[in-house]
């Protein structure tokens, strides 16, 4: 390998490691507007995001996993970082997972039509009722 070549590849990994502590860190903040909700934050961030991943993609010469593995070890710790960012792109998933399942719960309790439900709701006058169609309401009496 000549001289500039080295040199391309120096400067391309010091690019690629500074985007990827900037993925990190942009992670990091997803996961803090998540636990928030700060969704309109969230959105905003994803075509940035996006856009960082690509760019780091081409910096590394990545086109999939294969040219990923093809790495040399003087990437090493580019992979590291990138590992960690994965671990970090996944604990957002979860959280958003959860998020969602607790708002589908949420909405399904509230459409309970079962008598025999367990789930306890507030009915119209602030009473709580099993089901939405439980016990005697107002519109039964």
């Amino acid at each position: 390998m000549t001289t500039n070549a080295m040199e391309t590849q120096s400067t391309a990994l010091e690019q690629a490691l500074a985007l990827a502590k900037t993925l990190e860190e942009m992670l990091e903040r997803e996961f803090e507007q998540l636990k928030v909700q700060d969704l309109d934050a969230f959105e905003a961030s994803q075509g940035t995001k996006n856009d960082l991943l690509q760019q780091l993609a081409q910096l590394a010469g990545i086109q999939g996993p294969d040219s990923a593995d093809a790495l040399g070890p003087e990437w090493d710790g580019f992979k590291a970082h990138m590992a960690h960012c994965r671990d970090m792109h996944r604990r957002n998933e979860v959280l958003i997972g959860r998020k969602v399942d607790a708002i589908r719960g949420a909405l399904q309790s509230l459409q309970v039509q079962d008598p025999t439900s367990s789930v306890e709701i507030y009915d119209r006058l602030g009473k709580v009722s099993r089901g939405r169609r439980g016990g005697r309401g107002y519109t039964d009496a």
